[in-house]
């Protein structure tokens, strides 16, 4: 081979090299992290953000589902990147196997979950051979326990039927049940035909919190993308902390809801601002596990864990700490 054609071999080569080289270098633009959520006031703050534009349409979409199973299935299926989630879900979608984190926690109910009864039911031990509606979740399990537990009454003192919490005010006026595990908006009509609330979560605090879960693969691989999604939690809650009254009248209109009524269920809600939920999710063990333990003893006798969760694999605070350290956290 002369000289004059491997010189044109090589030149050739070299430009093969240069634009393969280049190709390498140009990163395709990634998609904006899908954030499931559902129509619950607690995850509101995301919302707010959303339509107040406060949220990077590049970096993120935040998506409005029916129900938490609709979230998880999604999830799951790969079509959300992030949810928002009951602790409960999240502690069974990775005792599942599934690879996810909780990055943050959202809010703690305080009296939005309530046990509303008959009137004739004047104090606790009258519920002692009664019928008592509850949602087939853990969240009305945990909520009938502890009514029990305060009742000094013990499951076969009572009879639990289960069924949807859109059923409870027909199943009370029927007097199928005598009293219902019921949560705010649904409470509002039962409580206005006179049935009247005889225990609510403020008696048990930090048990029902809502948390805030990153599939552990865009943890790894798009980390500006979930910076992006606690950045506009935090902006949607601040607006919302800020300005109630204005907040109730942007959300209210999606929660059949009036502005006055969406602001009373909030009234029944703690939103953890950044700072608390870092701290709350930080520490050997941290508060989260010691305030969680008794959803996941739970949740272990009910059979719906294998096992007590590892909270040190289970939580990734790099996301909060990022932003931490970019900007001071309220």
């Amino acid at each position: 081979m002369g000289h004059g054609v491997r010189h044109v071999l090589a030149r050739g080569l070299a430009l093969v090299c240069l634009v393969l080289g280049m190709a390498s270098c140009t990163e395709l633009p990634q998609p904006p992290l899908v954030v499931g959520i559902n129509t619950w006031v607690g995850y509101d703050p995301l919302v707010l953000a959303r339509d107040r534009g406060l949220t990077d349409a590049e970096h993120l979409k935040v998506v409005e589902l029916l129900s938490s199973a609709e979230a998880l299935r999604h999830l799951r299926n790969g079509l959300l990147d992030a949810a928002g989630l009951t602790l409960d879900e999240a502690l069974r979608l990775v005792d599942s196997g599934f690879d996810a984190r909780i990055v943050a926690l959202l809010d703690t109910s305080a009296g939005a979950d309530v046990v509303v009864a008959a009137p004739r039911i004047t104090h606790l031990k009258k519920l002692r051979g009664e019928r008592i509606a509850v949602e087939d979740a853990t969240v009305g399990t945990l909520m009938l326990e502890r009514l029990l537990r305060k009742a000094d009454l013990r499951q076969e003192d009572v009879t639990v039927v289960r069924m949807d919490a859109t059923l409870h005010l027909t199943a009370l006026l029927s007097e199928r049940v005598a009293a219902a595990v019921s949560y705010a908006p649904i409470d509002g009509p039962i409580r206005a035909l006179g049935y009247r609330p005889v225990f609510d979560s403020r008696e048990m605090p930090g048990q029902i919190v809502d948390v805030l879960v990153v599939r552990g693969s865009v943890l790894r691989e798009r980390p500006a993308a979930v910076d992006a999604l606690l950045g506009a939690w935090a902006s949607g809650l601040n607006v919302m902390q800020l300005d109630p009254p204005g907040a109730a009248a942007s959300l209210a209109p999606g929660t059949d809801l009036t502005p006055a009524q969406y602001q009373a269920v909030q009234g029944g809600l703690r939103f953890y601002t950044p700072t608390e939920s870092l701290s709350m999710l930080t520490g050997s063990p941290p508060p989260l596990a010691l305030q969680g333990g008794e959803v996941a003893r739970l949740l272990v006798e009910l059979g719906l864990l294998r096992s007590r969760p590892n909270w040190a694999a289970l939580i990734d605070t790099a996301p909060a700490m990022r932003a931490r350290n970019a900007v001071p956290l309220p």
